[in-house]
């Protein structure tokens, strides 16, 4: 039989939140990129809860909005509820978080993705990577293989010059729900079960891990005058800095609360030995930030109540998520155990809970680009990388397609460090540290996340966005005159000074702050807690009209400016580490002085800097400072 063989230029293999990403990426940037999946009606696919956003993900989806990606762009337009989370905190952790009607998210991605120029579509299963032994130029680079190609199962090649991997859950998956266990991948589709074959022949070390998912159930048969309303915010805020706020100001659907209770628990307590989790049928690691209701009950036993939210999947189905429940026990349980809830005393069960189990890697096999290590051309991003959520996954599928994209085109690849952005967060602790459990990005994961709020990624990533060739001209002139707009109206509140008139005084007590003994800036008068710049209009005769974004800062940027110039001397000190850099050839066993523990880390992870040594476990400040100084003679 003949063999079909194509050409193109970059490949990506899976269509979830990664590869979308990933695919667009390389299309927007003129590469010739084919995305495979196994089922086109799987593109952009919500498996599991019908959301985007929420705590520290919400800084991922307005970070991949920055840098040019579409995440935002598409939840804008799809969105059923919006709320902004942690708004009784500061800044740092206030979080989008958006309720999505799950069969539109799919339709408008997907419609996105047809109608992108150089992307096609196909939906195939990869079987095989193809590679050949690296040249002499390549060889330099510490690099054993190159890609040149993937054959699918039907046997058609695609020749190609690097290969993106975004398999999600999708390899050798198999869901289970108590004793039944079905080999497919989410939703009953198509598991990828060749690929594992073919990465592990290349030398890629392989891991297993799970993730689970609650129970749909018909709207029809749940009771919700004994749950808790929970309706979305007033005035709704877009993901998208290029969303205008006035297009997503809708009619909003309302989720709903409940609670399980001792009844709940002690049907879990008595069918444990039901649970393929704690039967030991289950081989992979599940997330420990996201755990079963069997784990909740069995590792916080002394909570007599966890929280349930019922949110809608959409405006055109009855299905309600029943967020907080995920489990993976028998049918039988499952519904008696759903119905001890208040309000689901009768529910009937859409959708049975599962959890899943699916192939992955080990991430220290990739450089911070998300390029392997080993393999020159061939990138990965999302749940393949050992992650957890949809909004991780598109962040490093934009990354991931960014810089192949970059590889190919000769030009120097990208790396967000810790200290720009909450993706560089994700990236470097998914190829720096060891990870044996599902990876959830969380705020408390970043150490400069005053500087890495929601609110001014824009300013912080579009530059690099509009360099890659991801962001328009007109969209970077926007954040640019934005960025003026700040800094201009900072400088003016400092230089404007208020003394201690009787209209000023009276405007102080009328809101509680203290009075003037002598003049002061009108920047003073914000940083005090009781005050806003909105507040001080009052005695502001000079302010003129600023758009909402603009005053949203200049409020930020005064208030906890102290803060803000102390993280910024501590990125000063980080910057330095990163800019000290490894050569990718070094023999770690020429290093003496070094302890044996760092010099197995370091021979294993490979880091590219001294400030990604110097995260590694088991790498200490003295091995650090041994490394410091013999890099010092290996440069000289």
């Amino acid at each position: 039989m003949t063999e079909l063989r194509e050409k193109t230029d970059i490949c990506v293999v899976g269509a979830g939140h990664a590869g979308c990403e990933a695919a667009l990426a390389c299309a927007r940037l003129g590469l010739e990129t084919v995305i495979f999946t196994v089922s086109v009606d799987s593109i952009a696919l919500m498996p599991c809860n019908p959301n985007v956003g929420g705590t520290s993900k919400g800084h991922l989806v307005r970070e991949i909005d920055a840098l040019g990606g579409e995440m935002g762009k598409n939840i804008d337009k799809t969105f059923i509820q919006s709320k902004m989370l942690n708004r009784s905190k500061g800044p740092a952790v206030h979080s989008l978080r958006a309720q999505a009607d799950k069969a539109e998210y799919t339709r408008a991605m997907r419609k996105v993705l047809e109608n992108q120029e150089h992307l096609t579509i196909k939906q195939a299963e990869v079987c095989e990577l193809l590679v050949e032994d690296c040249d002499e130029v390549s060889d330099k680079k510490n690099k054993t293989k190159k890609i040149v190609g993937v054959k699918t199962f039907t046997g058609t090649v695609y020749e190609c010059k690097a290969v993106i991997l975004c398999t999600g859950t999708y390899l050798k998956a198999r869901c289970l729900c108590g004793e039944a266990i079905t080999y497919t991948g989410p939703n009953g589709l198509q598991a990828a079960n060749h690929l594992t074959d073919s990465l592990l022949n290349l030398g890629i070390e392989m891991r297993r891990f799970k993730t689970g998912t609650p129970a749909r159930m018909d709207r029809r048969s749940l009771d919700f005058t004994k749950m808790e309303e929970q309706f979305g915010d007033e005035r709704i805020i877009p993901f998208s800095f290029s969303t205008d706020p006035e297009d997503v100001q809708i009619d909003q659907v309302s989720c709903y609360l409940t609670y399980t209770n001792e009844k709940t628990h002690d049907i879990i307590r008595a069918n444990l030995d039901r649970s393929p989790i704690y039967a030991g049928i289950i081989e992979g690691t599940g997330p420990r930030y996201c755990p079963s209701i069997e784990d909740k009950v069995v590792k916080f036993a002394d909570k007599d109540r966890h929280q349930v939210f019922i949110e809608p999947e959409g405006l055109h189905t009855n299905e309600m998520y029943v967020s907080g429940m995920s489990s993976s026990l028998p049918e039988d349980v499952q519904l008696a155990m759903y119905r001890t809830v208040p309000g689901l005393e009768n529910c009937k069960i859409v959708r049975n809970a599962y959890a899943i189990e699916y192939d992955c890697i080990d991430p220290k096999q990739l450089n911070p680009t998300l390029e392997f290590k080993d393999i020159s051309g061939l990138f990965s991003g999302g749940q393949f990388n050992g992650s957890s959520g949809y909004e991780e996954a598109a962040a490093q599928g934009l990354i991931a397609g960014i810089n192949a994209s970059l590889f190919l085109q000769g030009r120097e690849q990208i790396v967000l460090d810790r200290s720009q952005a909450y993706i560089g967060v994700l990236i470097d602790d998914l190829v720096t540290k060891e990870n044996f459990e599902p990876y959830r990005m969380m705020t408390s994961r970043a150490e400069y996340r005053l500087l890495l709020r929601q609110d001014n990624a824009d300013l912080r990533l579009r530059q690099i966005g509009y360099e890659v060739g991801l962001v328009s001209e007109e969209v970077y002139q926007k954040t640019l005159h934005k960025k003026e707009q700040i800094e201009k109206e900072v400088q003016r509140l400092k230089n404007t000074i208020v003394g201690a008139s009787g209209k000023n005084q009276d405007f102080l007590t009328a809101h509680g702050s203290a009075p003037l003994k002598t003049g002061v800036s009108l920047a003073e008068l914000i940083c005090r807690p009781e005050l806003t710049y909105e507040m001080i209009s009052e005695i502001d005769n000079e302010r003129k009209p600023l758009p909402a974004e603009v005053k949203e800062q200049v409020e930020i940027e005064i208030k906890y400016e102290g803060y803000i110039d102390r993280q910024l001397k501590q990125v000063e000190h980080y910057k330095k580490m990163e800019k000290k850099k490894i050569p990718a050839d070094l023999d770690y066993n020429d290093v003496g002085s070094l302890r044996l523990e760092a010099r197995q880390k370091l021979i294993a992870h490979r880091p590219v800097s001294v400030g990604q040594a110097s995260r590694i476990s088991g790498v200490s400040p003295a091995d650090i400072s041994v490394l410091l100084v013999y890099l010092e003679s290996y440069r000289k």
